[in-house]
């Protein structure tokens, strides 16, 4: 089923019938295309799960819930992963308790999975493999190619979730102050104008040199109706997450075994990841790069320091530093 916002619902009619339209018509209370497909996907995976258990999901109880967070985590599920899982189908059930089409949520006194700060199943790039990936892409002969090395220039320096990336449009690239710029929307629908290094527009503007339906580059007026997908199929359609992940795989392949350890488990997040990690390597403060990561709390741009228990870097030594100087 597609609900009004054109995201697939997964359906669960064994379990019943009535709760795929309900969880369209919850979707469509959120701005986010964003956030309508991972809540979408993710209480797809209760209401499947409910289907194989025989559970009409209009009758679980807390300890179903809990039943179906245990079935994750035995199955390597990490942490992060159950605990969005389960805030979405609370969430779900929050509105149907809103809106009268139930008597009680089952996930709220369901206790959230911790999280462990340091703890991240993404794999990250290190600098120099980060650099054998972009090497990739130059030397990538495919009619694809020019395609290829925009997209993943504009994942590594500019930190993008791939769902962030695959909604951009050619209409949201402009200029400001003398920045190339790019507009993008972001968890919540929020909207964030980011600057493009010089690389990363010049390889988005060899793609867009590539494309049919490009003549010149966007110089329509804002609020314009026509819109192009920024990064299209041969076909003109919008790239699928899919196609990003089967592509970042086949890169990471041909590079050879430098990138053999992570060729299997390379994903868009592992760029994002690496961005995030280099910016705090470069010495980029913690609040730009939160700012850059798009992070509501500090805390997440944290997760990414893989220096931050360093010993060299312990305040002990400033402070002392700091206190003999003012003794002096």
């Amino acid at each position: 089923m597609v609900d009004g916002a054109g995201v697939v619902v997964p359906r669960a009619a064994g379990a019943d019938e009535g709760a795929t339209p309900l969880v369209a018509a919850w979707l469509v209370g959120f701005a986010s295309p964003n956030t309508r497909r991972a809540y979408a996907r993710d209480v797809g995976a209760w209401l499947g799960w409910c289907q194989v258990s025989a559970v009409p999901p209009s009758v679980a109880r807390r300890e179903h819930v809990d039943a179906w967070l245990r079935m994750q985590e035995l199955a390597g599920a990490a942490a992060s992963s159950r605990a969005r899982r389960l805030a979405a189908v609370a969430s779900w059930y929050g509105w149907l308790v809103e809106e009268g089409h139930a008597e009680r949520n089952p996930a709220t006194r369901v206790t959230r999975p911790t999280v462990d700060p340091d703890d991240s199943r993404t794999v990250g790039l290190t600098r120099e493999q980060a650099r054998i990936l972009l090497a990739c892409t130059d030397v990538d002969a495919r009619p694809t190619g020019p395609r290829t090395r925009a997209l993943v220039r504009l994942l590594l320096a500019n930190a993008l979730r791939v769902g962030e990336l695959i909604a951009l449009d050619i209409e949201d690239l402009g200029q400001a102050r003398g920045h190339r710029t790019l507009r993008v929307t972001g968890k919540g629908g929020r909207v964030y104008t980011v600057p493009l290094a010089p690389a990363t527009a010049d390889a988005i503007d060899r793609y867009l040199a590539t494309r049919r339906d490009v003549e010149v580059l966007p110089a329509l007026a804002a609020g314009a109706r026509s819109r192009r997908a920024l990064f299209a199929t041969a076909s003109g359609g919008r790239l699928d997450q899919g196609a990003i992940w089967r592509l970042l795989r086949r890169l990471a392949t041909d590079a050879g075994p430098e990138l053999a350890d992570v060729a299997g488990r390379l994903s868009p997040h592992s760029l994002r990841h690496t961005a995030i990690t280099a910016a705090l390597d470069a010495g980029v403060s913690l609040r730009d790069v939160q700012d850059y990561a798009r992070h509501a709390d500090p805390r997440t741009t944290r997760r990414y320091d893989r220096a931050r228990h360093s010993l060299d870097r312990h305040a002990t030594y400033a402070v002392s530093a700091y206190l003999a100087e003012e003794e002096a």
